[in-house]
């Protein structure tokens, strides 16, 4: 009779915790973003697929060689003929902040972890994003062409194949694929950096999911921001009150301008260390030039019929105004050493 007691009450006890449990949602580092945000009650994206490890690896191919094999086993064509999405785009965290877009910051970061300095901003994470083709890009591409951009990612990819890197038309699944292998990048919690007292408030069954999903959204930029600026006005003056660090400026030269100036990269006008390549780039900035650092850098060129590769400009938040007269100084240092 006593062992029956045991048991039935070892049961009740077992279906207690169960029940405790299942009451509240202990969140952990490994836990993907998306799912925590909806588990608080965020709505689910619009670009949420389901997909297979097949579309990943399809998608990865895309991404990073510009082709795949298709469904249908035979290989693609080319997206572009110029360029591959990882000319201007990194695939890991390249902010140590995720809250923060810090030109500054950021070099010193992606230096840390021997990744390049980019135009476009990385592809960790973009699935979180509520929004691309931020701010300014419409006077680049226009209110319609942006329009169907800004709040969907599909679009996104679209146009960045189309206009950004000049290539061809992606067909449905190639999308879905590229897609795929975006959400392998998403953030989980620990991206997030949480302090140990911001864990314990996530955890707490007495604070509003609401608090919760509103305070994780202040843990990272839910869109890129995207601010053009204008050249210098006289470029031999630079910008003005701004004074040149020939450090930084070689860190510039070599985790941005080399990525793709080097010797077969994506760039014809190719760079080294070579003073050759120091005295031309010189030579060229006080002058009405898109090879001057104050036009190429904020303006970067366009695509012309005849000849479609282009240099992409900086926004701000991606090369600040000091950063340009950093790599001035670098730049002018090398040349008349």
């Amino acid at each position: 009779m006593k062992v029956k007691l045991v048991i039935a009450l070892l049961g009740l006890l077992m279906i207690s915790s169960f029940s405790l449990d299942n009451d509240q949602w202990t969140f952990s580092s490994s836990d993907l973003l998306s799912e925590t945000l909806i588990q608080l009650g965020d709505n689910k994206p619009l670009h949420s697929l389901e997909y297979t490890p097949d579309q990943i690896k399809m998608g990865y191919d895309l991404v990073h060689t510009g082709r795949t094999f298709g469904p249908d086993g035979k290989r693609t064509r080319y997206i572009s003929k110029h360029y591959v999405c990882t000319s201007c785009h990194n695939t890991v965290q390249e902010d140590p902040d995720l809250s923060v877009s810090n030109p500054e910051t950021r070099l010193q970061y992606v230096k840390s972890k021997s990744i390049p300095f980019l135009q476009g901003t990385t592809f960790k994470g973009i699935v979180n994003r509520e929004s691309w083709y931020n701010d300014d890009y419409v006077q680049k591409y226009g209110e319609e062409v942006v329009g169907k951009a800004h709040k969907d990612l599909k679009e996104s990819i679209q146009l960045c194949a189309i206009e950004c890197s000049q290539g061809r038309s992606l067909k449905a699944w190639e999308v879905e694929a590229i897609l795929a292998y975006f959400w392998t990048l998403e953030f989980n919690l620990s991206d997030l950096a949480l302090a140990e007292d911001e864990w314990e408030m996530l955890n707490e069954k007495g604070v509003p999911d609401s608090e919760k999903l509103s305070f994780l959204k202040t843990k990272y930029l839910q869109k890129s921001p995207a601010h053009f600026f204008h050249s210098a006005k006289d470029k031999d003056e630079g910008y003005v009150s701004l004074e040149g660090n020939p450090q930084v400026g070689k860190d510039i030269y070599e985790w941005s301008c080399l990525h793709c100036h080097h010797q077969d990269g994506v760039s014809h006008y190719t760079l080294d260390n070579n003073t050759l390549s120091f005295k031309d780039l010189a030579f060229y900035i006080n002058k009405n030039s898109h090879f001057s650092l104050y036009q190429i850098i904020p303006y970067g060129t366009y695509a012309i019929p005849g000849h479609k590769p282009y240099m992409p400009h900086y926004p701000i938040e991606r090369m600040s105004k000091q950063q340009v007269e950093d790599l001035r100084s670098y730049i002018e240092l090398k040349a008349y050493e």
